[in-house]
């Protein structure tokens, strides 16, 4: 796996046993422990699925969802470094209003990151604004929300090497895996990070 840099496994919104009752298994085949760096999670994981978490890698990140079990303690948010990336994690039912990108910008110039994750929704999604990327893994599970019970359950990698990183979303859509794929270059200046990243971007079905 060195030849991809790198790999951060993205994923939250399980709510297992309230919502959900498993991963799926055409996913759970997927999650290799050893594969990855880091395993990232949006929140509202139960006690059993974070402890397989702790198996897949050997840096776990995860943030405080909106239901969170109560014997499990995770912080708002987190910003950790990934080759040149400084990628910056919150649940996202913090972000008011639901759905603001505005809200979404100033989160992410708060935490002052090339790249923000964020779950809530449950629809996975990779979006670029004014030079910064947004991640949403979407729920592994397919959980339901309160604004609808048909959910794809999907999750994200991401494989970054220094300034370049390419993520793939992974969907179950009627009992099979689909992929995209899209990449990204950030642009590194002499002066550092404090230069917006630029995109080169290509979607494959």
């Amino acid at each position: 796996m060195g030849s991809f840099g790198e790999l951060v496994l993205v994923l939250g919104d399980l709510h297992i046993p309230g919502r959900a009752n498993s991963i799926p298994e055409n996913f759970k085949r997927m999650l290799v422990p050893n594969k990855m760096k880091h395993v990232i999670c949006t929140g509202n994981v139960g006690v059993d699925q974070y402890n397989e978490l702790l198996a897949l890698a050997p840096n776990v990140h995860v943030v405080a969802g909106d239901y969170e079990d109560p014997t499990l303690t995770f912080p708002e948010c987190q910003v950790l470094q990934v080759g040149h990336f400084r990628i910056g994690i919150m649940h996202g039912h913090q972000i008011l209003p639901h759905g603001s990108k505005e809200a979404m910008a100033r989160m992410r110039r708060k935490l002052g990151v090339d790249i923000f994750i964020s779950g809530f929704t449950h629809q996975n999604e990779v979006s670029l604004q004014e030079g910064f990327y947004y991640i949403n893994p979407g729920s592994i599970t397919g959980a339901c929300t309160a604004q609808t019970d048909t959910v794809i359950p999907s999750f994200v990698l991401l494989a970054i090497q220094e300034n370049k990183l390419v993520c793939y979303v992974y969907e179950l859509a009627e009992g099979e895996v689909e992929v995209s794929k899209t990449e990204f270059t950030k642009a590194v200046t002499p002066e550092g990070s404090g230069a917006n990243p630029s995109l080169m971007q290509s979607l494959l079905a």
